[in-house]
């Protein structure tokens, strides 16, 4: 019996490195996403049109994005970003965006930023490398409104449709010359492991953990 207990011990000791460590401002991040697609989806008619929100793949929020981020120092937002599967989501994975030429064009100080990825294979490659916006995956501004038949050619066609919101205005912005990444550290606080960032996302082995229930619960309510 003692020994049993001793190598129980031994084995939580080992496996203490795989429990997730998440920060209060990681915890934070998720819950601030998880309000902004609340929050949109409480104005339909001034939000994603709904058409385009069921045909995406993978969403990404970057909430409560200070203009200074792209001004000063670290020069990047911090999101997260799930994807479909079948009729749920996935575990959600932290993402950086990094700083593109349109950072400095951002006359508010805070902004909340929504991205559609509108097909699978966008998916694959953001998840390939860091990828450039508008040069390796198309971007577009995305349309607004509850009925997305006034969109564009390069709204319908583009890889990813990108929102801002501001001061409670939601509008389509271009976000292209950014770059977009995995947040290699975050992702292991949430997950106490170094994760494969497309098993989290697009595979079905890695469970959603319980502090990232309110994004889920957002996702499942939709637009």
């Amino acid at each position: 019996m003692r020994r049993i207990v001793i190598v129980m011990s031994l084995a939580a000791v080992a496996l203490a490195p795989l429990r997730a460590a998440v920060s209060t401002a990681e915890k934070r991040r998720i819950e601030d996403a998880a309000t902004v697609l609340t929050e949109i989806s409480a104005v339909p008619e001034k939000g994603v049109p709904q058409d385009l929100w069921n045909k995406a793949a993978c969403v990404m929020v970057v909430p409560s994005l200070k203009k200074a981020a792209f001004v000063f120092g670290g020069e990047y937002g911090k999101g997260l970003m799930s994807c479909r599967h079948g009729n749920d989501w996935s575990a959600p994975l932290f993402m950086r965006l990094e700083k593109g030429s349109w950072g400095l064009q951002i006359g508010a100080q805070t902004i909340d930023l929504v991205l559609l990825v509108m097909n699978k294979s966008g998916a694959e490659r953001l998840l390939a490398n860091k990828v450039s916006l508008g040069a390796e995956l198309s971007v577009a501004a995305g349309p607004v409104g509850r009925d997305a038949r006034a969109a564009t050619d390069a709204n319908v066609t583009a890889e990813i449709l990108s929102y801002s919101r501001t001061q409670g205005l939601f509008a389509g912005i271009n976000l292209s010359g950014g770059v977009l990444r995995g947040d290699t550290d975050d992702n292991k606080d949430l997950y106490g492991v170094n994760v494969n960032a497309r098993e989290v996302l697009l595979g079905d082995t890695v469970p959603m953990p319980a502090v990232a229930e309110p994004l889920l619960k957002a996702l499942r309510k939709g637009v």
